[in-house]
């Protein structure tokens, strides 16, 4: 485990009585080192834990298996995650644990790198602007000759992601595969989990702050990794970012906060009392056009959080994102913390993950919309969220417009339009969300 960051609290909080007094104070909280783990270090460091009269450690963890296996066993009250973790785990794929999160951490925050061999084939596929830079953003198309060219060599072309269940994962098939290279199939009832069945590309697991040596090594020949790992490869001169998730789904879901679902039973006041402070980290975070971001570069470059150089968290951080070297544009929403309703656990989002699961694979047979409903509301949290944003509102530490409306929030967006293939999703239809794509598993397909 890497390093730990304690403080000491005073007791209690001017809000006790009203919200009622934590049931435990001392917390112990994980994260991987990624800059959308930033609204943990800003609950800390701004002293919002302390607020609530919680006395709380943010400790590094090695990947996700350890930060997930921390949880479930106790050592850790919660933690920074994949959006996917407490959905697999709740439904049992991988390690079988009651997970669930009051709290979506960030929108947006990932991209596609590749290698500078593999970019300079793909640039002679790209269109160009007049300043000869390329068009954006690139799609997939750019890189299956790319693709077919290592197949008849006979060789394989390798990406690498996060983990199984990562957002990653799933925006690199996503990509992949509105490209026409087909990213994989898993087949966990055959006791196959490699997710390369039926691949073109191959992707496995890379823990994020390795990408870009395992990169330089030839290992793999692109990858799909939140910040600053992207941005290291352009700093090293290693690799290229082709797109941003942003790009392939604009404003999508990134991480969570998770904790079991014991934990929150046990103890509903700290549950509600770490949102609180999460949401006003979020807040800060983005208040006044980001005005915060690079004193927050600054606390994420420090080696307990993040660990990289300032000017590489910052390179994506501050509302600019660099593709090839110079070549850095103007992307103000590449991290969004809070705007857009991004802290507010919405069904739709733990929806679209499942229908995912189930495209490639890892959910095997059909399952009925109600399902995926079902378990989204299992899993996301929706009523400790608006206990906590509705307490913030009343102490006049945040706006009622800041917020859905909860009166009438049924926790399901609008259908959202802005994908890389141009198909829509309508979280309420799941199934058919799930039919309308031309690769991957459909109705009554099972591998």
């Amino acid at each position: 485990m890497a390093s730990a960051i304690s403080l000491c609290v005073t007791a209690g909080s001017a809000h006790a009585e009203k919200l009622g007094y934590p049931e435990k104070e001392e917390l112990r909280f994980g994260f991987i080192k990624l800059t959308d783990m930033a609204p943990l270090a800003i609950a800390y460091e701004n002293r919002y834990f302390e607020d609530e009269g919680l006395y709380v450690s943010v400790e590094a963890q090695a990947n996700w298996k350890v930060l997930l296996d921390g949880v479930i066993d106790g050592q850790l009250d919660g933690a920074h995650m994949l959006a996917g973790q407490p959905l697999a785990a709740t439904m049992g794929y991988g390690t079988k644990a009651n997970i669930v999160t009051p709290f979506s951490m960030d929108l947006n925050g990932n991209a596609i790198t590749v290698s500078n061999d593999v970019w300079a084939q793909m640039k002679s596929n790209l269109p160009m602007n007049a300043d000869g830079k390329p068009e954006h953003p690139i799609k997939a198309d750019a890189l299956k000759p790319v693709v077919d060219k290592f197949k008849a060599e006979g060789k394989q072309f390798k990406m690498g992601m996060v983990f199984p269940v990562s957002t990653h994962n799933y925006e690199l098939r996503y990509w992949l595969a509105a490209g026409n290279i087909h990213p994989g199939y898993y087949a966990p009832h055959k006791g196959d989990t490699s997710g390369q069945l039926q691949a073109d590309a191959l992707l496995s697991v890379t823990p994020p702050p390795q990408m870009p040596a395992t990169l330089e090594a030839g290992t793999i020949n692109g990858y799909c990794v939140g910040e600053p790992w992207n941005q290291q490869a352009v700093f090293k001169g290693i690799g290229v970012p082709v797109i941003t998730d942003y790009e392939i789904w604009k404003n999508n879901p990134e991480k969570v906060f998770g904790m079991t679902e014991e934990f929150i039973e046990k103890n509903p006041n700290t549950a509600v009392r770490v949102t609180r402070a999460l949401i006003r980290a979020a807040m800060w975070l983005d208040e006044n056009n980001n005005a915060n971001r690079a004193k927050a570069v600054k606390i994420l470059s420090q080696p307990q959080y993040v660990g990289a150089d300032y000017d590489v968290i910052a390179n994506s951080m501050i509302g600019t994102f660099e593709y090839e070297k110079g070549d850095k544009r103007q992307v103000p929403d590449f991290n969004v913390f809070f705007r857009y309703n991004a802290t507010y656990p919405y069904y739709s989002d733990a929806i679209w993950y499942l229908t995912q699961m189930r495209r490639w694979g890892q959910i095997a047979e059909d399952k009925p919309d109600d399902w995926y409903k079902d378990l989204a509301k299992k899993v996301y949290r929706t009523d400790i969220y608006t206990k906590a944003a509705k307490s913030l509102i009343a102490d006049g530490l945040a706006k009622a417009e800041d917020f859905p409306d909860f009166a009438s929030e049924t926790g399901f967006k609008p259908v959202q339009t802005e994908f890389i293939d141009g198909v829509s999703y309508d979280g309420s239809k799941p199934n058919a969300y799930i039919d309308s794509f031309k690769i991957g598993l459909k109705t009554g397909d099972k591998l």
